[in-house]
This record gives structure tokens, sequence and C-alpha cells, in this order.
């Protein structure tokens, strides 16, 4: 069983992280103020589980630790003295992600996702917010999943996307990528092209699966190509490749929009 699958959180955890974990469960679905000191420590109560070697960080789904503090936001949520008070579940869970590390606000992002994820209202935009303003792959590529598909405005997940080009997250982790991409992505996608070329750097090779075919684009790299600058004629050439490679497998293409001409 992957080690992400939905049908078991806790999918690669030995017996010993299993009952640790459960044991958590209970002490904060009877005491819910317990989640302040369990949540911080519960990736080293579940040292023994299974890490995906394909995606050590976390930048594509939840680590081990993100299932197991998923697992103790949910008891927070279920715990019968917190039932009918939703704004206080809501409080609680902004405060882990708030005085958390970077690991922590990231586990919180995750356990907002999902069938099952727990839910905070308007505050799940804030968080989201949050953790795109900071440089952080991990809260990043977590802001970018399902809570941002969800929460975010057209203008600012089109940001976000960005934000994964400039910072090297996947564009795997953004959720629901094809189906919100859009010509002002693509547009946006072109622009960044063209920026990076005429200050004669490389071009990230996920930003092609953005912009395609975009005339504009193809248009502004034919021109940096004649410059007289080396460096900007250098990228160029190395763009233009990119975009060459990128014909041969068409289905890669992320936006179904990038062939379409956007000014």
């Amino acid at each position: 069983m992957n080690a992400r699958s939905g049908d078991d959180p806790l999918a690669g955890f030995d017996d010993a992280s299993r009952a640790r974990l459960h044991g958590l469960v209970a002490e904060i679905t009877e005491r819910p103020a317990a989640v302040a000191v369990r949540f911080p420590a519960a990736a080293r109560l579940v040292a023994g589980a299974r890490t995906d070697p394909a995606d050590p960080a976390g930048l594509l789904g939840p680590t081990p630790a993100d299932r197991a503090r998923g697992a103790l936001l949910r008891a927070l949520r279920d715990a019968p003295t917190l039932a009918g008070r939703p704004e206080r579940v809501a409080a609680e869970v902004a405060d882990l992600y708030r005085f958390g590390d970077s690991d922590e606000k990231r586990a919180v992002l995750r356990g907002l996702e999902g069938p099952d994820g727990v839910r905070i209202g308007p505050a799940t935009a804030e968080l989201v917010a949050d953790a795109l303003r900071t440089n952080d792959p991990r809260l990043v590529a977590a802001a970018m999943g399902p809570c941002g598909y969800h929460h975010l405005n057209d203008a600012d997940w089109r940001h976000g996307v960005l934000k994964c080009l400039f910072i090297g997250v996947p564009l795997a982790a953004v959720h629901g990528l094809r189906t919100r991409c859009d010509a002002e992505l693509t547009r946006m996608a072109g622009g960044f092209v063209a920026e990076r070329v005429a200050a004669g750097r490389t071009v990230p090779d996920a930003t092609w699966l953005l912009v395609g075919d975009h005339p504009p684009t193809l248009e502004a790299l034919a021109t940096e190509a004649r410059s007289p600058h080396p460096d900007r004629r250098a990228a160029a050439g190395l763009a233009l490749a990119q975009h060459r490679a990128l014909q041969h497998h068409p289905e890669e293409t992320e936006c179904a929009s990038s062939t379409r001409t956007s000014t």
C-alpha cells in the first residue's frame, strides 16, 4: 500500500508507532489542550514510519510526520468537549500553525486536505496566504495543494504557481493544475521566460509545461536570439531548445490554453 494512501493514514507505520499514535489520539480526544504539546512532538513518537524515498521533503504529499499530526488534528476536531464549537477548533489549529516550525506548519496545511480534513472556515485562506509569503518549498508546495485550489482566488492561485517555478517546487505539487490553468497563467509564465532570458539566465524546464506554444513568448525569444549581448543570445538559444524538446512530448503540457494566442 502506498504510504500516502487515503484509505489508511497510518500506512507504513510500524506497530510501535501505531500504538504510540493511538495513545496520543485518545489523549487529545479526552483533553484537547494536550494538542499544543503533543502536536510538535508527534514526529519523534512515530519515527519508525517509512518515508517515501521519491518525496522525502513532502513536496508532493504528506510525510509520515504530517499524517501523524493530521490524526491529532482530527482528534482535536472530534473531541467531545469541543463539539459545536468550530471557532475553538479553528483557533487551536491556527495557533498550531502560527507557533509551529516549518514542518509543523506544513502538517497543519496537509491536515486540512481531503474529505476527512479538518475544516476551519476562513482561517484556511489566511494560513494558505501566509505559507505563500514564505520562500520555503515545503510550505509553498502544501499551500498549492487542495487547500490552495479551493481557497485561493484566480489571481493569487496563478501567483502561487509562478512561485513554485521561482523556488523549485515541482508543478506536480500544484493540485488541479490542468483544470485551473488558463490563458492568463500562460501569459504570465511567458513573461517569466522573457524576463529570465533578458537577464541572461536559464529557464526552469517546468516553465514550458505552462507556456507551450505561446506565440508572444516565442517571438520574444526569437528577438533575443539576435541580441547583441552574448549572454542573452545564449539564454534564448537554450530556451528555444527547451521548447523544441517539449514538442516531442506535447502530452506533458499542463495548460490546455497554452496553444492559444494570449497577449
